[in-house]
């Protein structure tokens, strides 16, 4: 509709029927409009063209803003065009160069959406506790000198988090470098500030941990584990108990084995698939007869899609710190989940496994090796080597009888032929 604005005419105008937004353009100045959505909400906005393409702004809302102020501003707008300024793209490019380090974060996060949940877990974090007073600050005011600072006091508390907070800001800088230009596509970010660490060579050293669970150690961590299984019936120190087994016997990643479903077990070829691995590439492992067994186990019993249920609203288990603990204590063994990976690694080495073979059973990328790029593992050629782990796993921990249900009677009754099998210690 065509009408020149007034109070009067706006005041009157009702809100649209259906869904779009109704538009009432001034005869007065060309250009100058009225917008009015279905709810009612009523804005001034300006349109022209600009460099060949048509080109809108919203002035503000009626109410705050009378007409006549619309119209001017809407004239001002018109007469930055008139002598051939684009008032659209430079008033983007100074909110893109203002942009505040929390919304390039979400931006970012935004954009990559190939990211795992612990990955953006982890960028939130870091904002969270590493850049908590620069969440709100523009990215251009975060200067070199700054990130010096900011790195080395995070280092007085732990290096390798310094370390990790600095290449999570070096990745949202790289990112708007990228994402954020003028109108003649230079960047607004050409330079990362985290790049000063490098030049003067100010990274902390962090040496890789080397944990593991070393094979005097397997007995007494057996043990634990196993008692941790039969305490009182509780389901969630049995279900971490399991977890514990699996990790150690496949070397599976820890939310791999915590998220693993029950649609990825195959017990009839005894085999499991993590289709979501961190470096893309979904691998199918075989299942030793320990491993088998466990399972089976846990499938009769099965109430969730999850090998390993939580409360939690994943619907899987998530922290299993409080029974990780208490195996620690009663065993007397230090360890963590990736200890158990590399436990797994570590003797799966020493028995000689093919290079290849060991590879592809933790799902580990041969970078830079052509002859690994043409090599088509078959799960059944991983299965005397998982087997022969698997063993040598019980050997050395001085487990018998894996094939022997646990003789729990109950008062009264028989044994349940269901119940799991529960290797002993010899």
């Amino acid at each position: 509709m065509h009408a020149r604005l007034t109070k009067s005419l706006v005041d009157r105008i009702s809100a649209p029927q259906g869904t779009q937004p109704e538009y009432y353009r001034d005869t007065q100045l060309t250009g100058f409009a009225l917008r009015v959505t279905p709810n009612g909400a009523k804005s001034f906005i300006v349109e022209t063209r600009i460099n060949g393409r048509n080109r809108r702004k919203t002035l503000g809302r009626y109410g705050p803003l009378t007409v006549e102020q619309g119209r001017k501003a809407a004239q001002q707008f018109l007469g930055d065009v008139a002598r051939g300024g684009d008032p659209v793209t430079a008033e983007k490019t100074e909110a893109a160069r203002n942009m505040t380090l929390q919304e390039v974060l979400e931006d970012y996060l935004r954009v990559r959406k190939d990211l795992k949940p612990g990955t953006i877990h982890d960028y939130r974090r870091h904002l969270r506790e590493s850049f908590p007073d620069w969440a709100g600050r523009p990215l251009v005011a975060i200067s070199k000198d700054a990130v010096a600072r900011r790195h080395q006091k995070i280092g007085e508390r732990s290096p390798a988090r310094a370390n990790n907070a600095m290449r999570v800001l070096r990745a949202l800088f790289n990112f708007a470098r990228g994402q954020y230009e003028d109108a003649d596509g230079n960047s607004l970010f050409p330079e990362n500030p985290v790049d000063r660490l490098s030049h003067t060579r100010a990274w902390f050293r962090v040496e890789r941990r080397r944990t593991l669970i070393r094979r005097s150690q397997l007995p007494a961590w057996f043990e634990a584990v196993f008692a941790l299984k039969e305490d009182g019936g509780d389901e969630q120190s049995e279900g971490v108990a399991d977890l514990l087994l699996l990790v150690l016997f496949t070397g599976l990643r820890r939310e791999e084995a915590m998220s693993l479903r029950w649609e990825a077990v195959d017990l009839k070829d005894r085999t499991l698939t993590i289709a979501d691995t961190k470096n893309r590439e979904p691998v199918t492992l075989p299942l030793s007869d320990f491993l088998t067994d466990l399972l089976r186990a846990r499938a009769k019993k099965a109430a969730s899609p999850y090998v390993f249920p939580g409360s939690g609203r994943t619907g899987h288990l998530k922290e299993p710190r409080p029974q990780i603990a208490k195996v620690i204590e009663t065993s007397g063994v230090t360890f963590t989940l990736h200890d158990l990976r590399r436990t797994f690694i570590t003797l799966a080495e020493s028995v000689d496994i093919p290079y290849y073979a060991l590879k592809q059973l933790v799902n580990h990328k041969v970078n830079g090796d052509v002859t690994a790029g043409y090599i088509v593992t078959n799960v059944e050629r991983l299965r005397e080597p998982a087997e022969r782990i698997a063993n040598t796993l019980l050997a050395a921990g001085q487990v018998t009888e894996v094939d022997v249900p646990v003789k729990r009677v109950p008062a009264g009754g028989q044994a349940s032929p269901h119940e799991l099998p529960r290797p002993t210690r010899g």
